[in-house]
């Protein structure tokens, strides 16, 4: 996975922090904004990207957290460059149990029928 925290414009109050970035196991790009609340907590503005396939590209990522931040030229390639970076790369046990429970809400593998 690989994050990249995008400088917040001053106009974009109440958003302090933007994200955007490569979820590998999930195959999606991302972007998060989040606000600080009056207690100082925590809140989640936008949150995309955390099912499979639902931001393809990093143009789709960029599009959901440009109206907080002055998007630096070298992000779609940045972005893209991590996403190639993990090609080569395959899910593990975990992920693997993750995912199920994710997707489908199968907790464990599933298991042969007798007989097969």
């Amino acid at each position: 996975m690989s994050r990249r925290d995008i400088p917040v414009r001053p106009d974009a109050a109440p958003v302090a922090r933007v994200t955007v970035g490569w979820d590998r196991p999930l195959g999606t790009f991302f972007a998060q904004a989040v606000a600080i609340d009056e207690e100082g907590e925590e809140e989640v503005i936008v949150w995309e990207g955390s099912y499979p396939g639902e931001l393809p590209t990093p143009r789709s990522a960029i599009a959901v957290i440009e109206r907080y931040c002055d998007v630096p030229e070298s992000l779609v390639r940045e972005l893209e460059t991590d996403r190639l970076a993990t090609l080569a790369q395959t899910d593990g046990p975990n992920q693997q149990a993750a995912k199920r429970a994710l997707i489908i809400g199968e907790a464990d593998p599933p298991r042969p029928k007798p007989g097969t």
